[in-house]
């Protein structure tokens, strides 16, 4: 037996890795050279730069890692060297459609000249009143005007001067009224009253009445001539306004067609303007109002004039004019409409109101012919935001519509701008677990995000990634004006990022988590007095973290010491095994001792976990349970019927117990109750098995080692207490130094087995056994004890019915 546990022990060397600081190369980090890119992810580089670099449709990049462990400040630092290598995108307008107003029309203008060309059209209406207005006040303007009048006055009065010598021969006299033009017949050149008209023969009278039906046929054609020659006035002094505002205005449009002759959608936009602008003269007149401005119809007016000439300016969507190279927008807030865009609308007198220049850009826009960075996350979670990212980049185009256009029950009439045909590429940061999950369940994922750039979780622990860290150590003094690191400081970082990484052979890429530590050791070394961070600084920052972090560790332990919590530590006791769980609370896990309890009986060959019958265990903790079953059957179940009945427990577990890592000791705990032998209850066991009783590796070693070693030593250390892990976890220890020095004076012991009879013979002090020549396992040895045991309530099982009754006397009752 003390052979075994000799040959079994860890020696202090192997519980965990230490760095020499005289092995290091500087004495402080300001001697290290300056860190040139990301440390510990060839991989991820190799694809961000594979991915960045390549131009083919659908090669998006979805980074993917652990928080903290770089992926965003990596992608910033190579879009920053690589955005400004690549051209600078064109700038997008939107102009009003005079064909379509609902659909307002998208032209792309190289870089810069989308807000020169904005300006230019608002100096272009600017001039445009100021010279139209001088136009018609012009003196020439109102003389040709004048002319105009004076040929209608003229042309109307000779029609009239005809009209009237006309009736004068026909013996009528014409009169001017407010419904038309009147005749009265005339006797003897003089105009009589009705009552002497019919006092007239009636032959006589018959006569009037036959030419004062010719007289108003004539009075219509006249009238009818008249109103031909008004029309006609009408039109040439329409006419002359047109003529005269595109004589005033045509220099104007001259110098913008000079100006953007190299861009045909402009051209065509300004001819759409000059067919368009003579129709709306009156707009680009002053506003003559009376009052003070405060009265609604004047204000209309006004609103009516500036909505008006809005239609001749520019909506500028994109603009390059600062940017140079390709633009890179990281969009934090990926909502629906901070990505497509959206139309605004106004309140003006208690109606709602859009236009194109209430057009707004999304982050779509604003990344055209660059680079979108996007968390992956955040996009899933905001409704329809993802679909539209989707529906962008399978179209080539952006899109913007309203989300009411899509989901109301009513067709709404809103602005449908043109589409913007887009070129970039989207960069997605999310967790793996998620790239996995879309790229199964998205049918469009993988057409769309061709390349993933994974960040790995840790690195090799080597002399360069070491000379890495220390050069990251300074970047991150440097930036922050922090004091540097003396070589002792460095290499308790490098050990302090193995144990985070729970490996001695990895070093932690959660670059986050040890740029928190060197802020918080410069803290503590300037509260100190050191010129120079030195090790006991570090000490004492990871000290402070785990204080501020561990009130619910040290509550649980209170409960342990004061045996709230049944934990044994001291002793032996049959079928009862101290396990040992993780209780991690994000920012902090630690170590729970759980005593682990298996009563046995004779049955039908059930092993029962309370926790899986009571629903309180997950899928994972089932199956190594189950495993139980199989390790039984093969060991001792090849001669015999299994006829027993077991229940194994967590005691005082009141949470979901998951994972595998406890199902050696529930084995442990089973062989104890069968065979009879007390487990040492002053070592606690963690590690699965399978059904060949091979002890497999579990997580979390290192915290349930120091969990169980700070029970201990709260009730008391002896000296024979201990730890057994599977040997396969004995590369992921990186222990506290007071567990260390613990088992150096030997007051603590880490045992690391493989197979379920090492452990058992540490446990109970009595050997497994091996089957002889003979097939029976040795006297006194487990095996046999348990062979034995369910070898009695296999014959127990045969005696006896299922009712307790004896076999025999049930056979007497069926025959009588």
């Amino acid at each position: 037996m003390s052979t075994l546990l000799e040959r079994l022990a860890l020696t202090p060397d192997q519980l965990g890795r230490t760095l020499d600081p005289t092995s290091l190369p500087f004495d402080t980090t300001a001697d290290v050279p300056a860190l040139s890119g990301v440390i510990g992810q060839p991989r991820a580089i190799d694809a961000i730069e594979f991915g960045l670099a390549v131009s083919a449709q659908g090669y998006n990049l979805f980074v993917a890692g652990a928080p903290g462990s770089g992926r965003e400040s990596t992608i910033r630092t190579y879009l920053e060297r690589f955005a400004p290598t690549r051209p600078t995108p064109s700038d997008w307008v939107y102009v009003y459609n005079f064909d379509d107003p609902d659909r307002p029309n998208a032209i792309a203008l190289p870089a810069g000249r989308g807000a020169q060309f904005a300006r230019a059209m608002d100096q272009f209406v600017q001039a445009a009143q100021r010279e139209i207005s001088r136009a018609f006040e012009s003196e020439d303007y109102a003389k040709r005007q004048q002319d105009l009048l004076n040929e209608l006055s003229r042309k109307r009065d000779q029609l009239y001067t005809e009209l009237q010598a006309y009736a004068h021969d026909l013996g009528f006299a014409l009169q001017q009224t407010q419904v038309g033009i009147a005749s009265i017949p005339l006797v003897n050149s003089k105009p009589i009253s009705v009552e002497d008209f019919e006092k007239l023969p009636p032959e006589q009278r018959e006569q009037y009445e036959q030419r004062g039906e010719e007289l108003q046929a004539r009075i219509g054609a006249t009238l009818r001539q008249a109103h031909l020659l008004e029309r006609d006035l009408g039109e040439r002094a329409h006419q002359l306004e047109r003529d005269v505002a595109l004589y005033v205005v045509g220099p104007l449009f001259e110098d913008l067609r000079e100006t953007y002759a190299d861009q045909p959608e402009v051209l065509a936009y300004l001819d759409s303007v000059q067919k368009d602008l003579p129709d709306n003269l009156a707009q680009f007149r002053p506003a003559h109002s009376e009052g003070d401005g405060t009265n609604p119809m004047t204000q209309m007016l006004a609103v009516s004039q500036e909505e008006s000439l809005a239609r001749y300016q520019v909506n500028v969507l994109i603009d390059h004019s600062a940017t140079q190279g390709a633009p890179v927008v990281i969009e934090g807030n990926p909502t629906y409409y901070n990505l497509v865009g959206r139309v605004d609308y106004r309140s003006t007198f208690g109606a709602l109101v859009t236009s194109f220049q209430h057009i707004k850009p999304g982050a779509l826009h604003r990344a055209t012919g660059g680079f979108l960075v996007l968390r992956a996350v955040d996009v899933l979670r905001t409704p329809f935001a993802w679909e539209a990212l989707k529906r962008a980049l399978l179209s080539r185009q952006i899109q913007i519509e309203n989300l009411g256009e899509q989901y109301t029950s009513l067709p709404m009439e809103t602005l449908r701008p043109e589409p913007i045909p887009f070129d970039l590429k989207v960069i997605l940061i999310g967790p793996l677990s998620l790239y996995h999950m879309l790229y199964q369940y998205d049918e469009d994922f993988h057409e769309l995000f061709k390349v993933k750039a994974d960040f790995a979780p840790d690195m090799d622990w080597t002399q360069d990634q070491v000379m890495h860290y220390a050069a990251f150590i300074r970047r991150r003094v440097e930036e922050n004006g922090l004091r540097h690191f003396d070589c002792s400081a460095v290499a308790r970082v490098v050990e302090y990022s193995a144990r985070q990484q729970e490996d001695k052979r990895k070093l932690s890429t959660r670059l986050l988590d040890i740029a928190d530590l060197v802020t918080e050791a410069s803290f503590w070394a300037e509260r100190a007095g050191h010129a120079v961070v030195r090790a006991e600084d570090v000490d004492q920052a990871i000290a402070k973290q785990e204080y501020y972090s561990n009130l619910v560790a040290e509550r649980v332990m209170e409960l342990i010491a004061d045996h709230t919590i049944m934990i044994d530590t001291t002793g032996g006791r049959v079928g009862q095994v101290n396990g040992i769980a993780i209780a991690d609370l994000g920012d902090y896990a630690f170590g729970k001792p759980a005593r682990i309890s298996a009563r046995v009986s004779i049955g039908q060959g059930a092993i029962q976990s309370i926790e899986r019958e009571t629903q309180m265990s997950g899928p994972i903790h089932t199956k190594g349970f189950l495993t139980l079953s199989g390790y039984l059957a093969g060991q001792y179940g090849q001669d015999i019927p299994l006829s027993l009945g077991a229940t194994i427990t967590f005691e005082q577990a009141y949470d979901e117990i998951e994972g595998d890592s406890a199902s050696s000791a529930e084995l442990y705990a089973l062989l104890s109750a069968l065979s009879g032998y007390p487990v040492h209850q002053g070592i606690a066991v963690t590690g699965s098995v399978n059904q060949f009783g091979e002890v497999q590796a579990v997580g979390g070693v290192t915290y349930k080692i120091e969990g169980f070693f700070s029970v201990c030593q709260a009730l008391g250390l002896t000296g024979e207490q201990g730890v057994i892990i599977p040997a396969a976890n004995i590369p992921n220890l990186m222990l506290k130094a007071e567990v260390v020095d613990a088992v150096r004076a030997g007051r603590f012991h880490i045992w690391a087995v493989r197979t379920i009879e090492e452990g058992i013979e540490i446990l109970t002090g009595h050997p497994a056994g091996e089957r002889g020549y003979d097939g029976k396992f040795p006297d006194g040895s487990v095996h046999r004890l348990v062979e034995d045991r369910l070898r009695h309530f296999a014959e127990q099982a045969r005696r006896t019915d299922l009712s307790g009754r004896p076999v025999a006397h049930r056979r007497r009752m069926v025959r009588g």
